[in-house]
């Protein structure tokens, strides 16, 4: 195929893209008052959230399927380019603060590596092979899951991952917000959410990459939940690593079990810090090796220590 017919058809396939159409009603935003714009720009991000209620059933289904390969020390990989690359490095490096979870245990790929989350890597999104190139470095099992994010769901790297994880018997996750994209297509669990055209013509950053940001939460976050991270919505597995953390780790033994201050230093004391542990001495009346004992027997779930613990 010459270069010029590569284009014609890469073009056409754009025009035929939700997030790549053009609104003529926006065409002249640019003379309006920034008031205005930006009361635009808010009235669009209003829709994205009913976009992804419209997705739940699809989201919950891949969540459940994620926690359970998890749980047998699998990893949840996510794989994509420029933006939505650079939210699945970001959901991945946000879950070790917050939930303790393991180095390498939730993985963003990116396409193009580090140098991608700052600059364009030229080309780099159109390689299936360099997609491959990355998660055999991963060494995949079938108990890891890669998750393709891909706004266009057209993205060769995306889908190239998808693809590749799938022939290996990893789980896949497609997360696209186009109808009916190859991404989707490619993977076990396919999540299309579909926000429509964006305020600047083909700037997927906006809409569609809030529309990730929402999907990837809710993938992490509630894995974590059914992994037994949280105890109600107190992030017990947080790790004390800053004095706003350590004093963050002080409230949640707090909240969970309304001890006082001296009884709380000193459940945190005999736990090293670890917030799951102190909370269990406190409200089982147990020591710190018991209650790491209980927690290990439970498989971290500190619901299930408790009841152990109380017989």
């Amino acid at each position: 195929m010459t270069s010029t017919s590569h284009h014609h058809d890469l073009r056409a396939q754009l025009e035929t893209l939700t997030t790549e159409a053009f609104r003529p009603e926006l065409s002249e935003i640019d003379r309006l008052a920034t008031p205005e714009i930006a009361r635009l720009m808010n009235g669009e991000d209003t829709a994205v959230p009913a976009a992804v209620a419209e997705r739940l059933p699809e989201i919950a289904a891949a969540i459940d399927a994620v926690a359970a390969r998890m749980a047998r020390g699998g990893r949840l990989v996510y794989a994509g380019a420029g933006t939505a690359g650079r939210l699945g490095v970001l959901d991945a490096s946000e879950c070790p603060p917050t939930f303790n979870t393991r180095p390498g245990q939730v993985v963003g790929l990116i396409a193009g590596g580090p140098e991608a989350m700052v600059t364009s890597v030229e080309g780099a999104e159109d390689s299936k092979e360099l997609a491959r190139a990355d998660l055999d470095a991963l060494a995949l099992t079938a108990d890891d899951t890669v998750v393709g994010v891909s706004a266009s769901g057209r993205t060769p790297y995306a889908i190239g991952a998808v693809e590749h994880a799938r022939d290996r018997g990893a789980l896949t996750i497609g997360l696209a917000c186009n109808p009916g994209s190859a991404l989707a297509a490619a993977a076990e669990h396919g999540i299309e959410v579909v926000v429509g055209p964006e305020l600047i013509t083909g700037s997927t950053r906006l809409k569609a990459g809030t529309a990730q940001k929402l999907v990837l939460n809710m993938l992490s976050t509630i894995t974590m939940i059914r992994l037994g991270k949280t105890y109600g919505n107190l992030m017990v597995d947080v790790r004390a690593s800053n004095e706003k953390l350590r004093a963050r780790s002080r409230r949640i033994v707090a909240l969970a079990t309304g001890a006082a201050d001296d009884e709380i230093e000193a459940a945190l004391t005999a736990t090293d810090g670890e917030v799951k542990p102190a909370i269990l001495t406190l409200l089982a009346e147990v020591d710190g090796p018991t209650a790491a004992r209980l927690l290990e027997d439970s498989g971290g779930h500190l619901r299930a220590a408790l009841a152990a613990a109380r017989g």
